[in-house]
Parts: C-alpha cells; structure tokens; sequence
C-alpha cells in the first residue's frame, strides 16, 4: 500500500503543460503567459493634463496668492484628444481638460478650483510648481518596461500593463482540459428515469464541477459500458483533446479490472492501493503518445470528490501557475471522530466559527458513513486526520482543508 504523500510525489512529478495559445488580453486573465513583453513605447506619450484647469508656464504664478492673485489673458483651449499644436507665450494661460495635451512652453496645470473660470482673462490666486498637476511622458510606463514576464500569471495589473505597452494580445498557456466519464452498465443519464437496476450518473458531473471550480476547461461525454474495450475506446477517444482525464466507476471491483485490462497498452494503469479512507481503491496511469495522466475512481460521488481535491486539483492548479495545496486551517473539534489505522482519512466537515467569533470550529459530518451523499451540500472543509491516529476526542485540534472555488 502506498501513502498518499508518495502517490501525489508521482502524479506530480511531471506537470501538465497545456500548448501555449494567443489569446484577447481580456481572456488571459488568470492563465500564465508564455511569453516576456517589453513596452515599445511610454505612456503616457505626451506631457498631459492630469486634471481640468489651465495650461501656465509655473514661473508666471510662482508669487500668486488670495492676497495678490496673478492675471493673464487666456489665449486658447485644448479638449482631451486634441491634435492640434499650440504654443504658449510667456504670461499667457490655455484652458485644458483633463488628459489633453500641454501646449508648448506650459509646465504645469493650474486647478479650477484656484482660478476665477475666467475666459478671456484668468485670475490665479496659488502659485503651481512646476510640473504640478501634469502628467509627463512616460510617467506611468517607460519604453523597455517589462509588461508581463514569461511565467506570470496575468491578473489585472497585468492586463493594464499589456494595454500601456499596446498589446492587445499575449501567448499564454491555456486551462487544462479535464474530460471526466463515467463507466458502468449500470449508468443512465440523470435526465433519464433509473428502472430496476439502473443508477443515475452523479459522479461525473460533481467531477466536472470541481474541476471547473479549480479552473480547468471540461468535458463530459456520454456514459459508456463496462467491458474493457468500450472503456479503451472512450478514454482513447478523450486522450488527444484532454490534458487530464477522470474515469469515474473503475476505482475497484469487476469494471476496475476491465478497465486496467483495457489500458494496458495505453501505457497501463497503476492499481496499487493509496492508504486513505475513503478512497483507497484508485488507478493512475499515463497513457497515449502524450502520455496524458488517467485516474480511475470509484462511482461514489463523495468519494470520487475526496481523491479529485488530493490528487486531481494540485494537477490543475499546477499548470495554471497557482500554488498546487490549498492553505490548511486547525479548528477544534465539536464531535469525536474514528479512524482506521494506518490509512490518512478526509472527513467530512463543516468550518464554523464559535459563538464569539474568536475560534474556529470543526463539525464533522457523516462520520457514521463517510460515503452519504446528503452531506455534501453542507461540507465546507475535509477534516485531515494523519495515518497514526486512530481517534480524536471533541476539544482535540484538526487540521482543516477548507473546500470550494480555487
């Protein structure tokens, strides 16, 4: 039996590396890019107004004050976007609005809020100094500012940088794709009545969603049947257009063995034992010429989701740049629970937070049967309980993996 420390060292040893694609700016937010930018060029390009006001050279209204205010003739104005040039004589101002162009020999804004508004003769009453209320070339990005580095993941900051340098596009490594199917005779869509002897498909679709949440693009085919050549032809049908697949319903029993059998010569299933609870019976292979990373799980909803957040999600977050472990949290325990020896239990739990506020709190729930699927919609955390512990009474700290989104 293997832990579960050392089956995540070898899902983990080569990463999943999408190939890069170029894509919108405004797409590449939360994708790592693929590429280094340089801005060619500054931002701003020109001296500009950094608010509505007046256009002054600051040497003319270095001495204005609400005693003795400066007066001089207003000459012009300048909208923001204005194209046309327009030079400045010393003591004279230009109206400007916010982001137009200084006219030549100008150095500095004078606000609104200091002059009279005048139109054809403006009175100052503070004096601005120079470079005051402008914004000078380059003042935001310089020519030669790196945008984006190749690795980064692009956030909005990013994003901003990319639209200084006039980038509308950038090469970034993509989501994984994560194709989840469900194998089994027994299987019908949920869309479907179940008759005598069938079993709605749940578990693909609560895969699907964890793996969204993680942020991964995902499929879903159809459900197939449990022999070993239709489960070789599902998966190898998914392999070319999937970074990672799930195979829910073969993690033990009969439809496992057909399914190890089916692979072999895929690149073959590795069935050794994981020593968890649940989820001890498990596969992982890698198979096809890209040698894409394959995990059977069991049919069990609750379970299937428990292996998918130890072994699938650090996969994904991986190849999206993000740290592959989720912070972990200690809570204390409101009810005591058991586990079996030798095996690192997940535990259904709910995090609270006690009455005053100032302790965290951990409600395990289902601990009669970790399997109910009825808790799963009040289950916020997994409560990890190591190997060598066998039992924890309430008061006793647990370490917490808090779940949901990213």
């Amino acid at each position: 039996m293997r832990t579960v420390t050392d089956h995540l060292s070898r899902i983990l040893d080569v990463a999943v590396r999408p190939a890069p694609v170029r894509v919108a700016i405004t797409d590449a937010q939360g994708l790592r890019s693929a590429e280094e930018v340089v801005a060619a060029r500054p931002l701003p390009v020109f001296d500009q107004a950094a608010i509505d006001g007046y256009a002054v050279r600051s040497v003319d209204v270095a001495g204005a004050t609400d005693a003795s205010p400066v007066t001089v003739p207003v000459v012009g104005e300048i909208a923001a976007g204005s194209r046309q040039p327009l030079r400045l004589q010393p003591g004279q101002a230009v109206r400007v609005a916010a982001g137009a162009p200084l006219p030549t020999l100008a150095d500095a804004v004078a606000p609104l809020g200091w002059t009279d508004g005048g139109t054809a003769r403006l009175t100052i009453r503070r004096g601005v100094p120079s470079a005051g209320f402008v914004r000078r070339v380059g003042e935001d990005v310089q020519s030669g500012d790196v945008a984006v580095r190749e690795g980064d993941v692009v956030g909005s900051a990013q994003v901003a940088m990319l639209a200084a340098a006039g980038r509308d596009k950038l090469l970034v490594h993509p989501r994984p794709r994560v194709s989840v199917v469900s194998v089994g005779d027994e299987l019908v869509e949920v869309s479907r009545s179940a008759s005598s002897g069938q079993v709605a498909d749940v578990c693909s679709h609560a895969v699907v969603a964890a793996a969204r949440e993680a942020g991964a693009e995902t499929n879903r085919p159809r459900t197939v049947g449990g022999s070993a050549a239709e489960i070789r032809g599902a998966v190898e049908d998914l392999l070319p257009a999937s970074e990672i697949v799930v195979v829910c319903g073969a993690g033990g029993g009969t439809t496992a063995a057909e399914a190890k059998s089916g692979l072999a010569d895929l690149g073959g299933i590795d069935d050794t034992r994981v020593a968890m609870h649940p989820g001890s019976a498990q596969g992982y292979g890698r198979l096809g010429p890209d040698a894409v990373p394959v995990f059977l799980f069991p049919s069990h909803p609750a379970t299937a989701l428990v292996l998918f957040e130890v072994f699938v999600r650090p996969l994904i977050r991986l190849a999206l740049g993000q740290e592959p472990m989720r912070r972990t949290w200690t809570a204390r325990l409101t009810s005591p629970i058991v586990s079996p020896a030798g095996r690192r239990s997940y535990i259904p739990a709910r995090l609270l937070r006690s009455d005053d506020g100032g302790e965290l709190l951990a409600q395990p729930l289902g601990v009669s049967g970790t399997h109910l699927l009825a808790v799963l919609s009040e289950v916020n955390a997994l409560a990890v309980i190591d190997e060598d512990v066998t039992e924890m009474t309430v008061g006793e700290h647990v370490e917490l993996v808090p779940r949901g989104r990213n």
